[in-house]
């Protein structure tokens, strides 16, 4: 196998281009004869390793992390790669040449709410739905990790030197603290080409910036007339919540028969209302998704004050909080409510607004409304129409917010990379897919933090994005569809 392939990489060079050569399907197929229950077997290792940030400890410090990196550095001297440990970012290279290609992925992993599994997130499930690998981290992104070392390898077993040096960098902190790896990337040379393995598919060219408002209510409970305590929801801000809750109290028969036909009205989530001793307890089911994808999701929290319109509260932070949502936000997934701040792109799309968590600090309550935001309108302008929403709701409903946070991202809109082309011919080739073409995502990836970066995989489009959601999972039909990709990718960028 080894001559016959490395006779048509000769062969190959000295023909004319195309999609795919033969060379590299062959290599592609090779990969996943050899690898694929090698790529299953690393990516149990991988997901086994906690990697969710902890604050107050530094990733480098971190146990979980250390032994993660341990486990790469294992996995590059088995296959023969050269490994640096640079604390919050990991490099693992095959080839010595100047120039070189950069495969972007991260190995923190969100939290995972192990109540919410049929086994321990942090344990490959490979039984509970066959063809199945559930864990947390296999979509996001320790599939990717696995599948790019066993592409990297089977371009090695086979003694093929190409005209780049293929580097795998394994970034810790993607999804908590970008400001490590900014900081790095002053010094890290930039690549002839830079691909982030940590989206979808065909080729994502443009991304939604990762945006913020995040209002504090801090009013006391006079706790006389009807009025909310113990408001709950989220788990992390860039996820579609699931669960929210809230305790009513003093509700009599009205409301009670009000709060019952709002929830008659509500569709695609479970609604339960218990009697306690100190009140009724409303809770909410919905469905968590990534909150770049609002609408593959059921938005617990927005659902959760859905059922209170139309129900005067007394205004405590509980009750300040549920009328915030439902007069600025509601079950509308683009802002509309908001003032003056929608809007759309025409490639990208619209802006989402999702309130993903709350989060209690004694009396105090803040709610944080995750946005993903299109090229289109400048942020100086959304600035200023947030801000005027605020106000003008501070005015009509009588209240003071403590404070607001406003973070503002930077979209991404990439045209013209030079290798973003040949990518898609890869996508085409290997689906069968012939009418694919670039897209938008609301995600956001390290990309935007290099010249050329496109991103490519691993989730297919028409399919819902699971990282980040407390049910995820990569198959291993798409693991091995990834592996054949990414190999031919290595290959066809490797000598361009």
């Amino acid at each position: 196998m080894k001559h016959s392939l490395l006779a048509a990489f000769l062969l190959s060079a000295f023909s004319s281009q195309a999609a795919v050569s033969e060379q590299s399907e062959k290599l592609a197929n090779y990969a996943v004869e050899q690898y694929q229950q090698a790529q299953i077997h690393t990516l149990e290792n991988l997901v086994s390793y906690p990697t969710v940030n902890k604050e107050g400890l530094a990733t480098p410090d971190n146990p979980d992390f250390i032994g993660f990196k341990s486990f790469l550095k294992m996995k590059a001297a088995q296959f023969g790669f050269d490994y640096q440990d640079l604390g919050y970012t990991v490099l693992i290279g095959m080839g010595n040449q100047a120039d070189k290609v950069t495969i972007v992925t991260h190995g923190d992993v969100q939290p995972a709410d192990a109540s919410k599994w049929q086994q321990s997130p942090f344990e490959m499930d490979k039984t509970s739905e066959p063809g199945k690998l559930i864990a947390r981290g296999t979509e996001d992104d320790k599939g990717a990790i696995a599948t790019a070392l066993h592409a990297m390898k089977a371009i090695k077993d086979n003694g093929i030197t190409l005209n780049n040096r293929i580097e795998l960098m394994v970034y810790l902190a993607e999804e908590s603290d970008w400001a490590p790896l900014e900081e790095f990337m002053k010094t890290y040379q930039q690549p002839k080409y830079a691909v982030t393995i940590d989206a979808s598919y065909p080729v994502v060219v443009a991304e939604k910036g990762w945006s913020l408002i995040a209002p504090t209510f801090s009013a006391t409970s006079a706790q006389t007339g009807l009025y909310v305590s113990d408001l709950k929801g989220g788990a992390f801000v860039s996820q579609i919540p699931e669960d929210a809750s809230v305790l009513v109290h003093n509700a009599d028969a009205a409301t009670v028969a009000k709060l019952h036909d709002n929830v008659a009205k509500l569709k695609n989530v479970k609604v339960a209302m218990t009697e306690q001793t100190n009140g009724l307890l409303v809770q909410v089911k919905g469905i968590s998704a990534h909150s770049s994808e609002p609408e593959a999701g059921e938005n617990a929290i927005a659902h959760l004050a859905e059922i209170f319109k139309g129900i005067d509260l007394e205004n405590n932070s509980d009750g300040q909080a549920i009328e915030f949502i439902n007069q600025l936000i509601g079950l509308d997934l683009y802002g509309a409510q908001f003032g003056e701040i929608g809007y759309k792109h025409d490639f990208m799309g619209p802006m989402t607004v999702s309130p993903t968590l709350l989060s209690r600090d004694g009396n105090e309550i803040k709610l944080s409304i995750n946005m993903r935001r299109p090229v289109g309108k400048q942020e100086a302008v959304l600035k200023q129409q947030i801000n005027e929403a605020l106000s003008a709701w501070q005015t009509t409903n009588g209240v003071t917010l403590k404070d607001t946070k406003v973070v503002i991202g930077t979209p991404m809109l990439l045209d013209g990379a030079p290798h973003a082309e040949a990518l898609l011919d890869i996508f085409k080739h290997f689906t069968g897919d012939k009418d694919a073409g670039f897209v938008s995502i609301g995600g956001g990836t390290n990309a935007k933090l290099f010249d050329n970066a496109v991103s490519f995989g691993p989730s297919m489009p028409g399919k819902k994005y699971t990282g980040h959601s407390e049910h995820e999972f990569i198959t291993e039909e798409q693991l091995a569809l990834n592996l054949k990709m990414y190999t031919a990718m290595m290959m066809k960028l490797g000598n361009m």
